[in-house]
């Protein structure tokens, strides 16, 4: 059985400098409301936007992928005014096939839905949904093998188109 697969967010320029800005975070007190620069405010601004984005793109693989989701787990960042703000996450989706090849086909479909719920999928969520396809194929290559040597036709619905 493999291991379950772990979404996570494609990092940014903006990871990159929350990582600078983390350690020198750390040592400050935070200020006081009303005392951040214009540019701590931005900065502010920004991280909330970050954390809305990460949190609406997490919930939407959690959502999508009922029966084949795990916890959600983010980082954080502390900003400027002392708060925590999520800037990654990531979801375990269990997208191993089954031992029944019907069961493996309406598994991926959850994985697959899961994997591209989010509005902009990242490189690694297209990435499952691409595996998610190829067992799909080699699940119904598996029916049909089976059908073949039993000499008798698949399973009516088993072969069915899974585009959405």
């Amino acid at each position: 059985m493999s291991q379950p697969t772990r979404l996570i967010p494609n990092t940014t320029a903006f990871d990159a400098y929350a990582n600078v800005r983390r350690t020198t975070a750390k040592n400050r007190t935070p200020p006081a409301a009303g005392e951040l620069t214009d540019a701590e405010k931005r900065q502010v601004e920004e991280l909330k936007r970050r954390d809305m984005e990460v949190r609406r793109h997490e919930m939407a693989h959690k959502a999508a992928g009922a029966g084949v989701t795990g916890a959600l787990t983010y980082s954080f960042q502390t900003g400027p005014d002392g708060h925590r703000y999520a800037v990654g996450g990531e979801v375990v989706i269990d997208a191993s096939p089954e031992s029944d090849p019907e069961a493996t086909i309406q598994k991926m479909k959850t994985v697959k839905r899961a994997a591209l719920a989010p509005a902009q999928p990242s490189g690694v969520d297209r990435a499952v949904a691409r595996r998610a396809d190829q067992h799909i194929i080699e699940a119904r290559q598996e029916i049909l093998a089976e059908a073949a040597q039993n000499g008798s036709p698949p399973e009516p619905g088993s072969l069915v188109d899974t585009r959405a």
